[in-house]
């Protein structure tokens, strides 16, 4: 019998215990007569009590037969010399000593512990969940500790992020080995911090750390030190550090530091004596005070950096930052195949196809591929996941749910089909290097009546002006195929507008490609993991300048959109073809696409116009 079934018991044995003792003392007290003396006497002179219980107080007993229902009776004791008044009559009686004081006192106390009982053993699980109980705990740590065999996770099951796991294996070492480091002096980094986006891994590598280093590991996360109530989160770091140290060696590990350790004194309603800066605090005196020898080391993970207090990243805190990020194409191969040993795979299934085209993703998203695919393979009843679930899975995460029934008059169908092989031919045109791999006309996620699908087939980390240029222009494709085929635009760009600004925005104001602007940068840079920073606005420049900011990014998109025209109207043929051929289709595969592209024709001459345009800056 588990744990929990043992407590089941317990609820029920005390709530049939409950119901026994309220139904007895109810039985009884709707059966009992309240008497007064004077009827009590002339009940005991006309021979109807059968026995009575005599206190110091009160005269109770039962009658030989029921009175008005009431077999029961209760009187106040009012005659001292009661013994000499009963001798006479044929009824038996007895005395109860009283407890005095302590029975008294036990009287009142025992009510309070049932309900106590009651409410220990029935509400305590549901006060814990709300906040409410555990208020002896609740300085305590709420860290989880474990051991090498609680995790189930080791380095092998970590790929794709091998710098990140040397830095770590180097941690297990010491913990391991302590005197090879100390041999020439050195000593372990007192904190490691694990930086990345969301995704990558970096709760992974710290349980890897656990399973391989076989020594105590206090797991906590950085909101389970805030309370509602002031003090706690400092007591529960100071816990947390005393447990580690009784534990040594021994591994803390904070995830989502930023909760904690967030820049102290900003908004309006920071103060010295905020919760939350108390707790960094503390957090920050116990990192000075303890030595690493000691083999206590603190592990921490955060995707945003950038807001976390500058004192907890100086030498001597957090010693050593780690990057986690998102894998390059290798790395996406080596965590596919992690993943893939789970599932049934078909021999023609290809991780390094795959790892090509899921560029971007993270080592979530591609755990999250690899059982996307599992599951479509499973719902069309396929005996092993097929390269076809591989890619279909791939345009669910990127492009959404598909939705097949959604009805479309034929009006808006040709615009979508003529809008979607505006950007395949164009991105056909300007970026060779990046295949169109699917162009459907069926709808898919929130408000996408169609989707064209270009992976770039290798990482790329740098970006040229020509590129960017080249980008905006196969975004505005669509737009200009609209207008090129029909005179007239529709709300169908609205998404592509938003993606061509932000690219001309960063080109004018953070990249420096703007001749009008030149190289000052006015924009302060995004947040590199979530892709937005403390400050939402981050500019840093008055009117004048953003007249000519605005100005400046409509000439970056006013160029893109003229070369995606003249491509297009180059190719007018081609493109209402293959938007017949996509409306009798409704998608359109990447070998289909690869015949489509030998059609396209690309005059230099029109490229070079309209980049020279661009350059010289003559449409200003």
């Amino acid at each position: 019998m588990n744990k929990k079934q043992q407590l089941n018991l317990v609820y029920l044995f005390v709530a049939l215990w409950g119901v026994v003792l309220f139904q007895t003392f109810w039985g009884h007290t709707a059966s009992q007569a309240q008497l007064s003396y004077s009827e009590f006497e002339r009940y005991l002179q006309q021979g109807w009590l059968k026995d009575l219980v005599v206190d110091q107080q009160t005269i109770r007993g039962s009658f030989k037969e029921p009175i008005e229902g009431k077999d029961h009776f209760v009187t106040p004791r009012v005659d001292i010399d009661l013994a000499e008044k009963l001798a006479p009559y044929n009824v038996d009686y007895k005395g109860v000593v009283s407890g005095g004081p302590l029975a008294t006192l036990i009287g009142w106390i025992a009510p309070a512990l049932v309900f106590f009982l009651v409410w220990f053993l029935m509400f305590r699980k549901f006060a814990d969940k709300q906040g409410m109980g555990g208020m002896m705990n609740i300085g305590k740590s709420k860290a989880k500790v474990l051991v090498e065999k609680d995790t189930g996770v080791t380095f092998d099951d970590v790929a794709g992020v091998d710098e990140a796991k040397e830095e770590l294996v180097e941690v297990v070492q010491f913990l391991k080995e302590p005197g090879r480091y100390s041999r020439l002096g050195a000593h372990i980094p007192k904190g490691v911090l694990l930086v990345g986006p969301p995704g990558t891994g970096k709760t992974l590598i710290a349980r890897a750390v656990a399973g391989e280093a076989g020594v105590a590991f206090f797991s906590i996360s950085g909101s389970e030190f805030i309370e509602m109530f002031v003090g706690v989160g400092a007591a529960r770091v100071r816990d947390l550090f005393e447990q580690a140290k009784q534990h040594a060696p021994a591994i803390i590990f904070i995830d989502e530091l930023d909760a904690l350790g967030r820049v102290r004194g900003v908004g309006p309603m920071s103060g010295g004596h905020d919760e939350r800066e108390q707790t960094l605090n503390q957090l920050l005196s116990e990192l000075d005070g303890f030595n690493p020898s000691e083999g206590v080391i603190i592990l921490a993970a955060t995707n945003r950096p950038e807001i976390l207090d500058p004192a907890l990243l100086r030498a001597g805190r957090f010693d050593r930052q780690v990057l986690v990020d998102r894998p390059d194409k290798v790395g996406r191969e080596q965590i596919l195949r992690v993943h893939m040993v789970k599932i049934q795979t078909d021999e023609a299934v290809s991780i390094e196809a795959v790892a090509s085209l899921t560029t971007g993703f993270s080592g979530a998203d591609l755990a999250n591929l690899v059982n996307e695919s599992a599951l479509l393979a499973t719902r069309r009843g396929a005996d092993s996941v097929s390269m076809e679930d591989f890619v279909n899975a791939i345009e669910r995460i990127i492009a959404g749910l598909e939705k097949k029934n959604k009805l479309i008059n034929p009006q808006e169908k040709a615009i979508v089909a003529h809008h979607e092989m505006g950007h395949a031919l164009v991105g056909m045109a300007l970026s060779p290097e990046q295949p169109i791999q699917k162009v459907s006309i069926i709808p898919r996620g929130v408000g996408a009546l169609g989707y064209t699908i270009q992976r770039p087939s290798e990482d790329r980390y740098l970006m040229s002006k020509k590129d960017l240029q080249n980008r905006i222009a196969v975004l505005l494709a669509g737009r200009a195929a609209e207008q090129l085929i029909f005179s007239e635009v529709t709300t169908g760009a609205a998404d592509d507008l938003v993606k061509a600004t932000d690219i001309a925005r960063a080109m004018v104001t953070q990249y420096g490609m703007s001749d009008e602007i030149g190289m000052l940068s006015i924009e302060s840079q995004k947040s590199q993991f979530l892709d937005q920073s403390i400050d939402d606005s981050g500019l840093r420049f008055g009117p004048d300048m953003a007249q000519r900011v605005s100005a400046a990014v409509n000439q970056l998109l006013n160029e893109a959109f003229q070369l995606a025209t003249d491509i297009l109207s180059l190719n007018q043929s081609v493109l209402e073809e293959t938007a017949q051929q996509l409306l009798a289709e409704e998608t359109l595969d990447d070998h289909v696409l690869a015949t489509i592209k030998q059609k396209i024709s690309v005059s230099d001459a029109i490229e070079q116009a309209a980049f020279s345009r661009y350059l010289s800056g003559e449409h200003r």
